[in-house]
């Protein structure tokens, strides 16, 4: 005590030191107003002076230091001064000389940054620490201005070795160009603190629209080539690998965070020490002004921390999008490819290495690691096994076991590493779309937020503990609401993983289905089922929404019980504060108090997010890791990395023989997924040469050849296959959207003396002289801009461009006329064999017998049962019966095979036809934002804003009651404190705000407000006070959970409206809309950005509103309390308003790049699904994966510089932010208010910079999320098909109805050149016409006018007409409800026969049922089988077809499609080449059936097989788009017979 009293005597003589400087004497003079208590005096042996500290953690010495032994002066100097700073020097000098850096020196940098902070403060708070003079400006030169100068040079040092080669980075501030990398690997220290090096990408994009070729490529860490390769190095499971891929980042995010929080938790504890410097008895400004300095300099720190984590934490999503990406397309590559998606499973007799590779490759690992349960097994068999001898356990392994069993009770168990062969189903293409689309991205983002998984809980627990500083023990109770309120959201959040799981089963149903919609979108609209179809898409659309707003509702309660138990618990410690502890609520402990409130109720706010975001993302990561335990394809070979686990009895032959062989020993197969085999019993070998295959359709001919390429489950015996190259050319051509020559290439070298020869071969030469390009012609998706025969030429010059020694060649020549196939077959096999196919080993498989068979070295025969049966060219002519069956195959086709002069069904759609993805510039326009508040409802937008507004009000209410509940305990009743400080009370007097404030504190309006007026004073009776907290608290909770509702039924409306709206509006579109936009860019608008309007969308409105009255309140509560706020506010938020303004329009441009370049890998994917096959037989799997990591890094580095640029906006406005908060609350201190009104208008200063810094963020992240809406909603302006005003007689067309063309020219567009020209010609009602003519002649657009997606040319005034009905006019869903069309390929959907053939469910049971016997019954009725049960079984209504009908061969989908024309018995039928895939005897069946039931309709038939047109009463024939003959087709015949005759 007396070192005490000798320490506050000797303090006086320093305080009133010379003029100047006595107000800046010392570090005590700041913390003068502490309590006593929290001193301690000292004397310097030096000076003889006292002085005294701030006691922290009961030692001074904790953060002062020991006194200095050297000069026994203060702790601040000699610890600081004369120890600290010498060493530091020291050690900096040893670093730099050791190291020599050439980059920043990172220690060197942190010791000097903390000698240029301590010094700076020990000598602006110190000034009397040096003499006046000389020494002092020394002493700041060399303690501030050698530090200073040393962070100068280090922040100007490169962060990458400058001698290293810098070939293809750009330059910082360099023109932004896309063929250099970023200059992030080149920047400095200073460049990438502030981002500064963004200045140029910003400066473009404020000028103009930004461009790809304006978008520095990806910096070397961020690039997808070489995090792939690193990711695929890794083992174990998904969640591990990543985990090891980001560790070091997470370490690095997570430890930023935790310094942010410490922050956080600071800002309350100085605001409580800066009010208690007002409510002293002697207030002490200059003590305030400190702490709001201090307040400043950590809010600066915290912004650094802040653009350091946004760095690390986007590296972290980034690499972790970026493998998800990848590894689910190499996954797709390698599996299984299912044909049974939903229903089948897997045998029981699968062998384990079938159900999953037991040797993974460097790529893809598949569940290489045990699960805790197995390895938990394996450690109690161990411990079992080396304790055998002991009767009973020892006590350590009780303990061990019990913990072990109480973690696995806890902890969730991990999906089994390998699929239950009953309940497994593999993922359909909609489901993995989905799982790249939104599970992937749920999961990365997850790292982003990975250091909230510690701040989040670690903020909580701060504020607990400095609200118990505060409040001390009177906060228990408080606690214990929290907990109740924890417990009792347990019980939700396990209801809500339970529902959000649901919700994503019914999220892929609805995705599987739409994108089934837009692929098949064409021959929907043909058949007039488009609307049946979308019934279903919106039926699953409704469940999936219903489960969106369960999955709300459960969140809104979650949020509800943490908004009650924060509010709640303020009111309980108060309550104890108060009434239990009688101490007064003073304004230094209520605002505090409040702040830490207010910090907990964000968390508690966020925690329910954060735990729905976690359980969001464990189930997708059990999604995905599902995914990648499913069964790859065995023999896979990719990157040279040998093969993949063989199937049992699979001889897969390494090096390449001398002659290529296929071994096939007495082996069966079953189509993957399923239990039946397809196959049975097959032995057959196959050398160089050409082997022909012949079967029935249906019979298993192509299940042969996805057997021998390994496609299918193998059951028994053996097979011996080059593991080499295959050339294969599918059933159904696959071709990619590029050029001719691309896909015939196929990535393989150009070699044109080659090339050249095999467009001869395959008869491409004229076709490709009718491009003005050649075979550069791009032809669009899946080859839509050729015709049917022209895609199977492509496809079959692909196979023999290549160099594969194996051709499997699956029925080419199906498409192509008689001419024309005779042709190729003798150009590649006659008697002068072709270079191009001489040596290799050619499996083909055709119905085409009479072309194919003079040339074949062996001839297979596929028969019931999947039994084969092989005969060479010797046993053929010895086996007279086999001869005359296969002469009957032959003749059954070539009867009258010179007839009609057709070659194809389709002519080319011009070249140019795909346009490029339109991009909107500038900001997102009003209309657009219009239309998402309509789809919202106007009502519940007013209703929800109104509660905004409420809300508000009552939490400004909030804060004024608790400024007035503290004053009232002080004795002060004018409201005002006495400002008065040595030297300082002059310019708060001469600010003038003293009186300002005085008088609105006394004016009339103001004692409205003045609880205190109305209620008694707190410390007589402090319950009304208790009780008028708690009323505020809880109509707070009302007004936001009332507010949370609105936006629920907001989101509810607007997503359903849109979706609705859009799905209607492609629906009904112009047919031209399908052929200029490919279906993985509209897939990409109606999923990608229909997501976004799912998600985030409306809650970015609501923020934007939210923070608008936020800030427009906290305008109003500061102008109130003196205009001086006012100015400075105003000028504040301009400052914002043009940072903003700078930064929207390259973020506008890049977000807008990011969607353009997404849809590319949406369709990409697609391609390769549906290709797989072929992609696999080519070996082309490195090809393809390179491609989509070609997708993805030109789609990430929109996103990658997108979000430098949101970091380049985050810090300068936390810079901003940081220093208005200290620039409004020096002002609030040295406006003369009462302390409880400082501290409200602290709370309102900072409740506008927030505003005003949320607003801007927001608003310009809304209009990043309204590019998507942007999207959506130019889907509602779609052009629409016209559907005619006419609605005709039920009855029409009627029989005998003539088909009249008078003078029609047609054509795709109008500014494209005409297809048809001045076509005049009459068809007979009733009549069967076959359409003849050359590729290009127009047969398929004459077909597709009956149709009513093309019209006549108004200008040439033709017409086109059924009876006496325009087809211009006409209703179109009457016409073509009353018009079948058979294409060449019909699509099948996922569901039973039943669905495929009447989808309408327009017919009864038994027609059904007549329609599918006859039809795939066959000519003996059971024909054909069918290759899903082996071959032999029958079809019935409730047979499952897959989506495209993959499980049927390409000619059991034509049957199908033929029997919906014989249910349908529509007037006017139209053929497009419906038989061209059947065999002859099936063909000549179906023929007369068709006959039969088809009758008293009028046919169309294009088609080049003679019995498809041999029947035919009518002919048309065309020739480049003009009518070269109409008439009856008998007449002519006869005439051409006599001719012959005569001749003869």
């Amino acid at each position: 005590m007396a070192a005490q009293v000798r320490g506050r005597e000797t303090w006086a003589p320093v305080q009133r030191a010379g003029p100047g400087v006595g107000s800046w004497r010392g570090l005590p003079q700041v913390l003068d107003h502490l309590e006593p208590d929290s001193f301690v005096s000292e004397h310097c042996n030096c000076c003889r002076r006292g002085h005294r500290c701030f006691r922290l953690a009961r030692e001074c010495s904790l953060i002062l230091g020991p006194r200095c032994s050297q000069c026994k002066s203060t702790p601040v100097r000699g610890a600081l001064l004369c120890c600290a700073d010498p060493w530091l020097k020291i050690i900096s000098c040893l670093v730099i000389a050791i190291e020599r850096p050439r980059t920043t020196p990172g220690p060197v940098f942190i010791i000097n940054s903390v000698l240029l902070l301590v010094e700076t403060a020990i000598l602006a708070l110190m000034p009397s620490t040096f003499p006046a003079g000389l020494l002092r400006y020394l002493a700041w030169t060399a303690g501030v201005g050698l530090p200073l100068a040393s962070v100068i040079l280090m922040l100007n040092m490169p962060l990458r070795n400058p001698l290293l080669d810098d070939t293809g980075i750009a330059k910082p501030y360099s023109e932004p160009t896309a063929t250099l990398r970023s200059p992030e690997d080149i920047i400095t220290l200073w460049q990438w603190m502030t981002v500064s090096w963004m200045a140029p990408l910003i400066r473009l994009g404020y000028k103009r629209q930004l461009e790809e070729e304006d978008i520095w490529f990806l910096p070397y860490d961020y690039q997808h080539s070489r995090l792939h390769i690193l990711f695929r190095e890794l083992s174990g499971t998904v969640l591990a690998r990543l985990l090891k891929a980001n560790g070091l980042d997470l370490i690095i995010t997570t430890s930023l965070g935790i310094f942010q929080t410490f922050l956080d938790a600071a800002e309350p504890v100085l605001l409580k020490q800066l009010l208690a410097a007002l409510t002293a008895t002697e207030p002490n400004v200059r003590a305030a002004i400190v702490y709001a300095a201090i307040t400043l300099f950590a809010r600066l720190v915290k912004m650094q921390l802040g653009v350091f984590s946004l760095w690390y934490s986007r590296h972290t999503y980034e690499r972790a999008r970026g493998v998800l990406i990848t590894m689910i397309h190499e996954k797709t590559l390698r599996r299984k490819a299912y044909t049974f998606p939903s229903s089948h499973e897997l045998p029981p007799s699968q062998t384990e290495h079938q159900q999953e590779p037991s040797s993974p490759t460097a790529g893809i690992s598949t569940s290489t690691t045990l699960t805790d349960d197995e390895a938990s097994i394996d450690d109690v068999n161990n411990t079992t096994d080396t304790c055998s001898t002991d009767s009973k356990p020892s006590k350590f392994q009780k303990f061990k076991s019990l913990v072990h069993h109480g973690y696995t009770r806890l902890k969730p168990r991990d999906p089994p590493p390998k699929p239950d062969a009953t309940t497994f189903a593999p993922a359909s293409t909609g489901k993995v779309l989905s799982l790249l689309r939104n599970d992937s991205y749920e999961i990365a983002q997850r790292f982003w937020d990975a250091p909230s998984i510690t701040t989040t809980p670690l903020s909580l627990l701060f504020s607990l503990i400095l609200i118990w500083r505060i409040l001390g023990p009177a906060c228990l109770l408080g606690i214990l609401v929290l907990l109740a309120g924890m417990a009792a959201n347990v019980f939700l959040m396990r209801l809500l993983l339970r529902i959000e799981r649901a919700r994503r089963e019914l999220t892929d149903t609805k995705l599987q289905r739409t994108s089934q919609f837009v692929e098949a979108i064409r021959h929907l609209r043909w058949y007039d089922w488009q609307q049946a179809w979308l019934d279903t898409i919106m039926a699953s659309r409704r469940e999936e929404l219903r489960k969106r707003v369960h999955s709300s509702i459960i969140l809104k309660a979650i949020a509800l019980v943490n908004m009650i138990a924060a509010y709640l618990f303020p009111v309980a410690g108060f309550w104890v504060y108060t009434v239990v502890s009688g101490r007064p609520l003073t304004v230094d402990v209520a605002f505090p108090a409040l702040d830490l409130f207010t910090m907990l109720q964000t968390r508690l706010r966020e925690l329910p997010d954060l735990v729905t975001i976690l359980l969001n993302s464990r189930v997708a990561m059990g999604r995905v890791e599902a995914f990648m335990r499913e069964p790859e394809k065995e023999g896979l070979v990719m990157d040279g990395d040998g093969t993949v686990g063989a199937a049992a009895g699979e001889v897969v032959v390494g090096p390449p023989q001398e002659k290529p062989e296929i071994v096939l020993a007495d082996a069966s197969f079953s189509w993957p997924g399923a239990a039946k085999r397809v196959l049975r019993n097959v032995s057959i070998t196959c050398g160089p040469g050409l082997t022909v295959v012949c079967g029935k359709v249906g019979i298993g001919k192509t299940a042969l050849l996805q057997a021998i390429l390994g496609e299918l489950d193998q059951r028994g015996g053996e097979r011996a296959v080059p593991a080499e190259m295959i050339g294969y050319c599918a059933q159904t051509p696959w071709l990619e959207s590029m050029s001719i020559r691309q896909n015939i290439l196929f990535s393989a070298l150009y070699d044109k003396a080659r090339f050249e020869q095999v467009i001869d071969a395959c008869c491409l030469r004229d076709d490709l002289n009718m491009f003005r390009s050649k075979d550069l012609t791009l032809i669009g998706e899946n080859g839509v801009g050729l015709s049917g025969g022209q895609r199977a030429r492509v496809a079959l010059a692909r196979a023999i461009y290549s160099q594969a020694r194996i051709l499997l060649l699956d029925d080419p020549i199906a498409a192509l006329d008689h001419h024309t196939a005779t042709a190729i077959v003798r150009n590649l096999f006659g008697p002068q064999r072709s270079p191009l196919t001489a040596g290799r080993l050619v499996i083909f498989v055709t119905h085409r017998m009479d072309i194919i068979m003079p040339y074949a070295d062996q001839v297979v025969e596929v028969g019931r049962g999947g039994r084969v049966q092989a005969f060479d060219k010797e046993e053929l002519r010895n086996n007279e019966d086999e001869l005359e069956h296969l002469a009957e195959i032959a003749n059954a086709v070539a009867s009258t095979g010179n007839e009609g002069t057709a070659r194809e069904e389709e002519e080319p759609i011009p070249d140019k036809f795909i346009e490029d993805e339109r991009r909107v510039h500038g900001g997102v326009l009003a209309s657009v934002y219009w239309q998402y508040v309509k789809a919202g409802n106007l009502r519940w937008w007013a209703t929800m804003i109104g509660f905004f507004a409420l809300f508000r009000v009552f939490a400004v209410g909030y804060n004024w009651f608790l400024k007035e509940w503290g004053e009232q305990y002080q004795h002060s009743p004018e409201g005002i404190q006495s400002v008065y400080l040595a030297g300082l009370s002059s310019d708060v007097d001469g600010l003038g705000v003293q009186n300002l404030a005085r008088s609105l504190n006394e004016s009339p309006a103001s004692h409205w407000f003045e609880f205190g007026r109305w209620l008694p004073p707190p410390g007589e009776d402090v319950r009304p006070w208790i009780v008028g907290f708690l009323i505020l608290s809880l109509v707070q909770v009302l007004v936001q959970t009332l507010s949370d509702v609105a936006l629920v039924v907001i989101v509810y409306k607007a997503s359903k409206n849109l979706f609705e709206r859009a799905m209607e509006r492609v629906a009904n579109a112009t047919f031209r809309f399908y052929d200029v936009t490919p279906v993985g860019r509209l897939m990409n608008r109606l999923t990608s950005d229909m997501g976004t309007v799912d998600g985030p969308i409306a809650q970015q409105l609501v923020l934007v509103a939210w923070y608008s009255v936020g800030w427009l309140s906290s305008m109003i509560v500061i102008a109130g309390a003196t205009p001086t706020f006012l100015v400075m506010s105003a000028a504040m938020t301009i400052t914002f308003v043009l940072i903003f303004n700078r930064f929207l329009p390259a973020s506008q441009s890049l977000r807008r790049l990011e969607t353009v370049y997404l849809s590319p890998l949406f369709s990409n994917f697609g391609a390769l699904v549906e290709g797989l096959t072929t992609v696999r037989a080519f070996r082309s799997e490195t090809h393809f994966q390179n491609r989509i990591i070609t997708n993805a890094d030109a789609f990430q580095k929109m996103d990658h510089m997108y979000w430098c640029l949101q970091n380049w906006l985050q810090f300068r406005f936390d810079l901003l932010s940081a220093v208005s908060s200290f620039t409004l609350a020096l002002t609030a201190i040295l406006s003369g208010l009462s302390s409880g009104t400082v501290g409200f208008v602290l709370a309102s200063a900072s409740s506008f910079v927030q505003s005003t810094h949320q607003l801007c963020r927001r608003y310009g992240e809304m209009q990043m999320q309204f590019v998507s809406v942007e999207r959506v909603v130019e889907l509602l302006d779609l052009d629409q098909e016209p559907q005619g005003p006419v609605k005709p007689p039920a009855s029409w067309p009627h029989y005998g109805d003539d088909i009249v063309f008078d003078n029609v020219t047609l054509r795709y567009a109008p500014t494209l050149d005409p297809v048809l020209k001045n076509v005049t010609f009459t068809i007979p009602g009733g009549a069967n016409v076959a359409v003849t003519g050359r590729t290009g002649s127009g047969k398929s657009t004459l077909a597709l006018s009956l149709l009513g997606t093309l019209h006549a040319d108004t200008d040439t005034g033709g017409s086109i007409r059924i009876g006496a009905v325009d087809l211009a006019t006409v209703d179109k869903h009457a016409l073509r409800h009353n018009i079948t069309f058979v294409a060449q390929d019909p699509v099948l959907f996922p569901g039973t026969l039943r669905d495929n053939l009447d989808p309408l469910n327009e017919r009864d049971e038994a027609e059904r049922a007549d329609v599918l016997r006859r039809v795939l019954g066959g000519p003996s009725g059971g024909a054909g089988g069918s290759e899903n049960s082996s071959g032999g079984g029958s079809f019935t209504l409730d047979s499952r077809v897959d989506g495209g009908g993959k499980n049927l061969s390409q000619g059991q989908r034509q049957l199908v499609g033929l029997g919906r024309a014989m249910l349908r018995r529509s007037p006017v039928v139209i053929m497009d080449e419906a038989t061209a895939s059947i065999d002859g005897e099936t063909s000549a069946y179906i023929q007369q059936l068709l006959r039969e039931e088809l009758k008293y309709s009028t046919v169309i038939t294009i088609a080049h097989k003679a019995e498809a047109v041999r029947d035919s009463d009518f002919e048309i024939v065309l020739d480049q788009g003009r009518l070269v003959r109409a008439g009856p087709r008998g007449a002519r015949l006869l005439q051409q017979q006599q001719q012959q005759q005569q001749a003869a």
